[in-house]
């Protein structure tokens, strides 16, 4: 069904830039090595082309886009990448041309039929497409977690928009339909200190919804809690998020 684009992180986008957690390595040279032909890559939904990066050290070209120009002025320079603004469902690539197609944390947003329909016309036959997103967050140090949880749960919750759902369910309820390919377990974690993780909260587009709503950053509200469970603010502390991955083949 069409929908009009709704850019949740036109207010954060040098938040989200500065504060994203990184995906791992090994996920795009796995990927990589399922590409008969590494010619070309299309990062859709790219934002500030975190995964563009990674794509990059394996294939001759990626073209990235997103619907977003704030998340696309974002972006790092990069001789391989070519970075535009377009939707999902219209990329502007030539027919057949791809070699992989990916999503990170972004397929929640499409119009499914009509992005399906894009992938089948871009990637070449035989061409793979995955897509991935990472659900709620746990930091180490059960006080913490219980204050994260709430915080994402409780505070902000009522202002997550109704696509989040499909990345709390690992996308059990989006339609995926290419010759399923089962991939090996990826570990999406990483290290932070105190302030690398609240500039995470305020890179989601909930905690953008409640100032806009409330008129107050609820993540200023949470740090003095917060501090007091976490200690010295330069310790840093595990940070593991649950990444669900589906990747396919486009068999034509």
């Amino acid at each position: 069904m069409p929908h009009s684009f709704s850019d949740h992180f036109a207010t954060v986008s040098r938040q989200y830039a500065n504060s994203r957690p990184t995906y791992p390595p090994a996920l795009f040279d796995w990927l990589a090595a399922q590409c008969s032909e590494r010619m070309l890559a299309w990062d859709c939904g790219a934002g500030n082309g975190q995964a563009s990066i990674e794509l990059a050290r394996h294939f001759a070209k990626v073209i990235a886009t997103d619907a977003s120009a704030a998340q696309i002025a974002q972006t790092a320079p990069h001789a391989r990448i070519d970075y535009r603004v377009a939707p999902a469902e219209q990329s502007g690539l030539d027919a057949r041309s791809a070699d992989l197609v990916i999503v990170a944390q972004a397929l929640h947003w499409f119009d499914l039929d009509r992005f399906h329909a894009e992938v089948r016309r871009v990637l070449k036959p035989g061409g793979i497409i995955a897509v991935w997103s990472y659900g709620v967050q746990h930091v180490e140090g059960e006080a913490i977690d219980a204050l994260v949880q709430q915080f994402y749960a409780e505070e902000v919750g009522p202002c997550w928009p109704p696509e989040r759902r499909h990345v709390e369910n690992g996308y059990r309820e989006l339609s995926f339909p290419y010759s399923r390919i089962t991939p090996p377990s990826f570990t999406m974690q990483l290290t932070w200190n105190f302030e690398q993780l609240l500039g995470y909260f305020r890179s989601w587009s909930a905690t953008a919804a409640y100032v806009q709503a409330h008129g107050r950053d609820p993540v200023a509200a949470l740090a003095p809690r917060l501090a007091a469970c976490w200690g010295d603010p330069t310790q840093t502390r595990l940070v593991t998020w649950p990444l669900t991955l589906l990747v396919g083949r486009c068999d034509k």
